[in-house]
């Protein structure tokens, strides 16, 4: 911006001792240091308060970003604690699961499956309250007894009321 050589200083010297003289020389020096001495300080000043500023933005900034950093490390410690709760509830959910499995398995083999169930053997219908206890063995018998269900058609009437079709007929004896 200025450039101001030692022929310049030298020229503007001249100038001055001509115009100011020798005897008021050494005070209008003095004077013009003391202005540009505080000239420098005001502008030392100004850099070192922007520089202050801008520090302390920066600071500001970099604060906010720890402040964020942090937040998001204890969101992530969150989230992970809720993911390991989560896997040792499914943990426990499937172990229990493969115990109750283990313990239907178990008493399945232990127990034998009944021949019928137990619904089917304790239906008994007004016309078969007369008749003898044992049930026929075959179709043939079925028909030959009359209005009598066998216990396979008290089955399917139970099955059919069950189910709500009201449908409870017997089925046709072929």
């Amino acid at each position: 911006m200025f450039d101001i050589g030692f022929q310049e200083l030298v020229l503007i010297g001249v100038v001055a001792l001509v115009v100011i003289g020798p005897e008021r020389m050494p005070a209008a020096v003095r004077t013009v240091a003391l202005w540009i001495g505080r000239l420098k300080r005001s502008f030392n000043a100004l850099k070192t308060e922007i520089e202050k500023e801008v520090g302390a933005d920066e600071i500001r900034r970099q604060l906010r970003n720890e402040e964020i950093m942090e937040r998001f490390r204890q969101t992530q410690a969150q989230v992970q604690n809720s993911i390991s709760a989560v896997k040792n509830d499914v943990d426990n959910l499937q172990k229990n699961i493969e115990m109750e499995a283990n313990a239907v398995a178990g008493l399945e083999t232990a127990r034998p499956a009944p021949a019928t169930p137990p619904a089917l053997d304790s239906v008994v219908t007004p016309a078969s309250a007369t008749e003898p206890a044992e049930p026929p063995t075959s179709a043939a018998a079925s028909t030959a007894t009359g209005p009598a269900e066998t216990p396979l058609a008290a089955g399917a009437a139970t099955a059919a009321a069950a189910a709500g079709t009201g449908d409870t007929r017997t089925p046709a004896a072929g």
